[in-house]
Order: C-alpha cells, then sequence, then structure tokens
C-alpha cells in the first residue's frame, strides 16, 4: 500500500558527497516521522538520522555536521545530504517513514524502503 524507493547511492571517494532520496508513493494521508538508517556488513542496523513532523532534527554522533536530514513534504520525498564522506559511512542506507494510510480510521504504519548502497573508498 506504500512505497518507499531510495535513490542516490554510489560509490565516492573519501571526502566527497552523495544525496539520497527517498520517495514515498501509494495510499498516503500523512508522512509523519522520517528517518534514515544504515546497515554495514556484519554489523546491526543503526539509526542515522530522524526528522520528525514539525521539522525537528538529530542525528548519531558520528555523522553530525557532516549529514542534513531534510524533507520536501509536497514531493512526499525524503533527503539525506552526506558532506565529508568516510569509508566509516559504507554502509546500506535504508529509508523509513510511518505513514497515516487513511484520513478516517488513521492508522499508521512504518514503512522500510529497499535500501540503497552506499560505498566510500578510502
Amino acid at each position: 500500500q506504500v512505497q518507499l524507493v531510495e535513490s542516490g547511492g554510489g560509490l565516492v571517494q573519501a571526502g566527497g558527497s552523495l544525496r539520497l532520496s527517498c520517495v514515498a508513493s501509494g495510499n498516503i494521508f500523512r508522512i509523519n516521522d522520517m528517518a534514515w538508517y544504515r546497515q554495514a556488513p556484519g554489523k546491526q542496523r543503526e539509526l542515522v538520522a530522524v526528522i520528525t513532523s514539525g521539522g525537528g532534527t538529530r542525528y548519531v554522533d558520528s555523522v553530525k555536521a557532516r549529514f542534513t536530514i531534510s524533507r520536501d513534504n509536497a514531493k512526499n520525498t525524503l533527503y539525506l545530504q552526506m558532506n565529508s564522506l568516510k569509508p566509516e559511512d559504507t554502509a546500506v542506507y535504508y529509508c523509513n517513514a510511518d505513514v497515516t494510510t487513511s484520513q478516517d480510521l488513521r492508522p499508521t504504519f512504518r514503512f522500510w524502503g529497499q535500501g540503497t548502497q552506499v560505498t566510500v573508498s578510502s
């Protein structure tokens, strides 16, 4: 009923930049909080950045001052601007969104994108 599609991943050298996008589509009444997660090989999935429905943001310490999460509510799109990338940032990045799918009963569900690979070479 709701799909999240990430794009923008790829291979970049250390110190470079990438901008990830996540477009939500389907049965959407309202998108509430949104977030980016990442998972590196052999590591647990970790929360990278969150943007609330009110526009507030928070970041894991390792990406503060380098990453910026933003959203365009009119386009149902989430972004993650990643600057000064490090090899340690290499991971599959996942879009996550809490979505209200009906105006009437207003059920909410958490959806995941398929992930996009970010590889940072040293």
